[in-house]
């Protein structure tokens, strides 16, 4: 049996390359940044070039660029930071109905617990947010605004540029580009953002380091006291070996954006075509075409999409029913839910997500196997969705 990983939007391989440059600070260079001797000052000046190396890619200044243990705490720090800083300028932040758990949550925390206000802009049937919604949610008081660049389930690609442009001064925007790191443009002066948010997991980098650029001269509240480290940011000895492999991940992904997203778009659109036409009842969730190049996201009528994904994984099929940072919960997701869509359709979705291992053997693999169990399972289904939710498209890739 074969084995066809098609999670990549959870979580990637470390690119052999990433791993090489990172050894020498697991191994020989052990010592401690903040160190005045020599073994401190190699890996400080490792560190100090990583950041540049980032910064290079963002289009931004060494300075700007704070790392952190992943996108999570890079989205906490950006809406909970951003927002406490300025809580004395106004305490009304704006998002979507569709973002990632780590900036539902936080914003979630701003409002139960420390008295902001929070709008929720709904997105489209397709999963877009339009960029004139999002200026009509601004209030007075509003301080910052915070839109995923691409969504993590479904891969539709915001208008955050445009939003950018729109928004006063007064009010920061923070985009969480952890899914669109590796697939699309990341300068930060072009998409008119003040905070962004990357992970290393996500481009075959290592996992447990992520960065976060904030616009020099932003002011920031800390999430986490201790000592000077990261501009006084996150007091914590630094991760160099992560911030290294990060660095060379991102590289290594500006290098390939271009053939990678030819390549595995096509191979998507083939997935997508073949199991809209050979597999009845099933639906594209997300525009067909504005969406990252690897993401699928389809709805399996009538079945629920956790029993399809174990069923697939005995088969050798690794994939997802969507984030995995929402996994433990059996509620449905919000990110499907959010496109109008009810219950039903929710708990059937799969994400498929490609990556540079991705194989035509492998969609064919993945048709080969896929069409009998959902057969299989709707044999076995009280469930029913009506089926005026069941829309074929075939996507084309960005």
């Amino acid at each position: 049996m074969r084995d066809v990983y098609l999670d990549h939007a959870a979580a990637t391989p470390m690119d052999p390359r990433v791993l090489e440059v990172m050894l020498p600070f697991l191994k020989e260079s052990y010592g401690n940044p903040s160190s005045f001797h020599m073994k401190g000052k190699v890996v400080k000046d490792a560190l100090e070039e990583a950041r540049e190396r980032v910064a290079a890619i963002l289009g931004a200044r060494a300075d700007e660029i704070l790392f952190t243990s992943g996108g999570t705490e890079s989205d906490n720090l950006a809406v909970l930071g951003y927002a406490r800083a300025h809580a004395g300028e106004g305490k009304h932040v704006v998002t979507t109905t569709f973002e990632h758990q780590a900036v539902l949550e936080a914003v979630a925390h701003l409002e139960k617990k420390e008295g902001f206000n929070v709008t929720r802009v709904a997105v489209s049937s397709e999963g877009l947010v339009d960029a004139e919604d999002v200026v009509r949610a601004l209030r007075p008081e509003t301080t910052l605004v915070s839109i995923m660049y691409a969504n993590n389930e479904i891969g539709t690609i915001q208008p955050i540029a445009e939003i950018g442009r729109e928004l006063p001064d007064k009010v920061a925007l923070h985009t969480d580009a952890c899914q669109a790191a590796g697939a699309l443009p990341l300068g930060v002066e072009k998409l008119h953002v003040d905070l962004l948010t990357i992970n290393g997991s996500k481009i075959y980098g290592p996992k447990g380091i992520g960065a976060l650029y904030i616009k020099r001269g932003l002011k920031v509240t800390p999430l986490q006291f201790g000592g000077a480290q990261e501009r006084g940011l996150r007091g914590g000895t630094e991760h160099v070996a992560g911030a290294v492999g990060l660095a060379c991940a991102l590289e290594i992904a500006q290098e390939t954006v271009g053939k990678e997203n030819e390549r595995q778009g096509a191979l998507r659109d083939r997935l997508a075509e073949r199991i809209l036409r050979e597999i009845p009842k099933t639906r594209l969730n997300g525009h067909p075409m504005l969406r990252l190049p690897n993401n699928l996201n389809i709805s399996f009528m009538d079945i629920e999409g956790e029993a399809l994904v174990l069923y697939l994984d005995a088969a050798g099929i690794f994939v997802s029913t969507g984030s995995a940072c929402t996994s433990a919960s059996l509620d449905p997701s919000h990110v499907i839910l959010s496109l109008g869509v009810p219950f039903e359709v929710a708990h059937g979705s799969i994400r498929f997500s490609l990556g540079r291992s991705t194989t035509q053997d492998d969609v064919d693999y993945v048709m080969e196997v896929l069409p009998p169990l959902v057969k299989k399972l709707r044999a076995i289904s009280p469930v029913f969705v009506d089926d005026k939710y069941w829309k074929p498209k075939v996507a084309t890739h960005v």
